[in-house]
């Protein structure tokens, strides 16, 4: 099973494809270029230093959301021209269900956190537990915007320790520490921000549980409303 996986949620850009259990090749970048002028260059020279026939490819995983509204629609749109011009289909993968994958197995909470401006965050929390040869994500707390605040009461109250990833971090460090009331360690260079690598892995297992949709079905996960939106329905209201 041969799976590409995108990722252009916030300040990364990321491409991949995972072939059974091996990591084939992954092109990442965090830099200032927009989306729109590195994501298909990325694939482009990803598939022509592995030589990659696109045919051969099963199903394309995105990350789905939360995320930057913009990144999210150059993804989506990426993932939907190549799937319907493939004839492939897609593979939702959350995007903070991705970003738990990156550590893939640990006994800690699993705690992504993504800026979402406004002292809030896009976060979730997961735990890896025992399936088979290896080991299932499950979701402890689901994916949500939430004040950093009451995220950290929520994570103090379970009681466990955890790790925390994305690039939240470095934004709410002070407040993690000030009000994180368990055991926490922050997540180094290498796991600590998206990969489509975690989202083509996460996406085969995806894949074989049959959660794929067609190409054409497939939009982005934004959780709320953007700032445009919001401010518009502010003025209708007034």
């Amino acid at each position: 099973m041969k799976i590409l996986g995108m990722d252009s949620s916030g300040l990364v850009a990321s491409v991949a494809i995972v072939e059974d259990d091996a990591l084939v090749a992954e092109y990442t970048t965090n830099h200032k270029k927009t989306h729109s002028q590195t994501l298909l260059p990325m694939l482009e020279e990803l598939r022509d230093m592995v030589e990659l026939d696109m045919d051969t490819i099963d199903a394309i995983a995105i990350a789905s959301g939360p995320g930057s509204f913009t990144g999210l629609r150059i993804g989506s749109a990426t993932a939907k021209g190549l799937g319907l011009a493939l004839g492939k289909p897609l593979v939702e993968v959350p995007t903070l269900e991705g970003l738990a994958w990156n550590l893939w197995g640990t006994d800690r909470l699993v705690c992504p956190l993504m800026d979402a401006r406004r002292n809030q965050v896009y976060a979730a929390a997961c735990e890896f537990l025992p399936e088979g040869e290896g080991f299932g994500l499950h979701t402890v707390i689901p994916q949500t915007p939430i004040d950093i605040e009451e995220l950290l009461e929520k994570l103090t109250a379970l009681g466990r320790p955890v790790t925390f990833l994305g690039d939240g971090v470095p934004v709410y460090r002070e407040a993690v520490r000030a009000h994180c009331g368990v055991p926490y360690a922050l997540a180094p260079a290498g796991s600590n921000r998206q990969r489509a690598a975690s989202i083509a892995a996460l996406g085969a297992v995806y894949f074989k549980q049959g959660r794929i949709v067609p190409a054409a079905a497939h939009s982005p996960v934004y959780l709320r409303k953007s700032q445009a939106e919001q401010e518009a329905g502010r003025r209708q209201q007034s």
